[in-house]
């Protein structure tokens, strides 16, 4: 890389090494990478391709490059992730929010349209994504979030007052439901850890660089929503609900854990946006 490399041959150079390297989307992510450095979006390098890169962007965008070819994902070298439309800052304390999770809030919003002031309870928080997505959607909402990491408890903090939801977002270090005994939630949501054990070691190189803590989900993967429905109900108010996502072939063996015991009932299995069955939601009976 010299003082001479434009936006156009810099992005070409560095697809062709990405993919050489087996890197997925290795256009995508030359371009977002590069756009990271310029501070502009990406239709910026196709309307300015032929600008050269000054020494500066050039030497940063190098570094990015080493890195993505080390199986850095993306977001933590850019250091932040869209989710909901808005930007959620993640490092490798917290899994990076996916689209999928999406699917998660909207169907939480749905539930929870029209509920005045609702209290919600987000287990697992990691990064904030869901939490502070549902409170900047729902204004008069309040929450509570958990996580067991104090580093991504940080990250949440410091996203959930970028976005301005902050005074409403109370958050507490502890194992899922423990830290809120006594609570009372309109909603519970959690994307906990769901792939089993065994499993963590064949996960691509880029997933295997974010936390054990929120991938690692016992050894059927199963562990924490067997808490999560054991104990849920006595988190919920009457008529609230638990909103949970779920991994490949998980839905079913989730939510058949609701039964007369828990005090839960099946209400919804959403799927995502390839079909595949993402979110199971969980009424509380009456």
């Amino acid at each position: 890389m010299t003082e001479q490399w434009t936006i156009s041959s810099i992005v070409q150079w560095t697809r062709q090494y990405f993919g050489s390297k087996g890197i997925d989307n290795p256009r995508l992510d030359a371009e977002v990478l590069l756009s990271h450095i310029l501070g502009k979006d990406r239709l910026y390098l196709y309307t300015n391709f032929d600008q050269p890169l000054t020494p500066e962007e050039l030497a940063a965008y190098r570094q990015a490059v080493k890195r993505r070819v080390m199986y850095a994902p993306v977001a933590y070298i850019n250091g932040y992730k869209e989710f909901m439309g808005l930007d959620f800052m993640v490092n490798p304390a917290v899994l990076i929010p996916r689209p999928d999770t999406e699917i998660l809030v909207e169907a939480a919003l749905e539930r929870l349209d029209g509920i005045e002031a609702p209290a919600i309870a987000d287990l697992g928080t990691g990064s904030g994504a869901i939490i502070v997505s549902l409170l900047v959607k729902l204004v008069t909402a309040v929450g509570m979030a958990v996580d067991i990491s104090p580093e991504a408890l940080a990250v949440a903090g410091e996203n959930a007052d970028r976005q301005g939801v902050g005074e409403r977002l109370t958050f507490f270090k502890g194992d899922m439901l423990q830290p809120l005994a006594g609570e009372k939630f309109d909603a519970i949501v959690s994307n906990p850890p769901y792939i089993p054990d065994n499993d963590i070691c064949g996960l691509s190189p880029e997933v295997r660089q974010e936390p054990r803590l929120a991938l690692a989900g016992g050894s059927d993967g199963l562990d924490f929503y067997r808490r999560i429905v054991a104990q849920g109900a006595n988190y919920l108010k009457p008529a609230g609900f638990i909103a949970v996502e779920v991994g490949i072939n998980q839905a079913g063996p989730v939510a058949a854990l609701a039964d007369t015991d828990s005090r839960l009932k099946l209400e919804a299995i959403i799927n995502d946006y390839a079909g595949i069955e993402r979110v199971v939601i969980f009424r509380l009976m009456l």
